[in-house]
């Protein structure tokens, strides 16, 4: 039996292992624990933006038919926008904390897999997603009297469909800075803003131009938007939006997946990256040789 085949036995190495995977979200947890700033920073921005358009959303309630008839689409329609920008920003984030530390290559040198990895970015962006959502939404019921919460069941696949959108679009960010360096790392907080007007996150689809519809309703954000606003104006689910929503994630994320891996292997072309890391072997000592002197059986001792 060769000494590969042996470690191989003694230290199986699966495919995909959730314990490497709940060590790289414990390494990401210990980072954002250990600094205050930071667990500030992700409350921060949803709760002033919420509070901003909540009072936004109370003028025009009083003054527009259109917001009066909807109770609170404003605080919702931020409050979902943000999951999908916080969903986004957590992969990013945590992928350039890495490149920040100069740590990434440390990483691929053990046996951690790039899937195993990308599920750790994965799960940590979902706590930051948490971490910053949840308080803003709670805050907002004794501010403006409304509840993100009531719009029940639907709430669950509205925030599943944004946050696996902002993962998609991690991973391109990702696959960009892979491949043009970190010259690329102002996208992390560009690519999810330049998709904003065509979200309609604020405002119907149909208030947007023909031709640009059409790319509105090729973005799974749009349809989500679009279902959450028959809730609050029609109280009707719209099921046909969540479908198309659902839909067009999984094209994304598969396409986007495929970026991701071709440009993690081509990092790994370029040198830019060490080489998967094998089972590891187990250290054979051996003897040293001693230096053979060879003594003429002539010569005296």
């Amino acid at each position: 039996m060769l000494p590969s085949d042996a470690a191989a036995m003694v230290h199986p190495n699966p495919a995909f292992s959730l314990r490497r995977v709940g060590a790289m979200v414990l390494r990401y947890w210990y980072l954002l624990r250990g600094s205050w700033p930071r667990f500030l920073e992700l409350a921060y921005w949803p709760t002033m933006q919420m509070i901003l358009w909540g009072y936004i959303n109370q003028f025009m309630a009083s003054s527009s038919a259109w917001v009066a008839q909807g109770a609170g689409v404003l605080v919702s329609a931020v409050l979902l926008w943000d999951v999908l920008f916080r969903g986004q920003l957590g992969v990013s984030v945590s992928f350039l904390e890495e490149m920040w530390s100069r740590n990434l290559g440390h990483l691929f040198v053990s046996p951690l897999r790039p899937g195993e990895w990308v599920a750790a970015l994965f799960g940590m962006s979902l706590i930051r997603t948490v971490i910053g959502v949840v308080p803003a939404a709670l805050l907002a019921i004794p501010l403006f009297g409304y509840s993100l919460f009531d719009l029940g069941l639907p709430l669950a696949g509205f925030f599943a469909n944004l946050i696996v959108f902002g993962w998609s679009l991690g991973l391109v960010i990702v696959a960009l800075i892979l491949r043009y360096g970190m010259g690329a790392e102002g996208l992390a907080w560009i690519v999810v803003f330049m998709l904003a007007p065509v979200s309609a996150v604020y405002y119907p689809v149909s208030v947007l131009p023909g031709w640009l519809q059409w790319v509105a309703l090729s973005l799974p954000s749009a349809h989500v938007f679009e279902g959450m606003r028959a809730i609050l104006f029609d109280g009707t689910m719209r099921w046909d939006h969540l479908a198309w929503a659902v839909g067009l994630n999984a094209l994304f994320m598969g396409l986007c997946t495929a970026a991701f891996l071709y440009s993690f292997h081509q990092a790994r072309v370029r040198g830019a990256l060490p080489a998967p890391c094998k089972s590891p072997a187990p250290s054979i000592r051996r003897r040293p040789r001693g230096r053979r002197i060879w003594r003429s059986p002539w010569k005296r001792a």
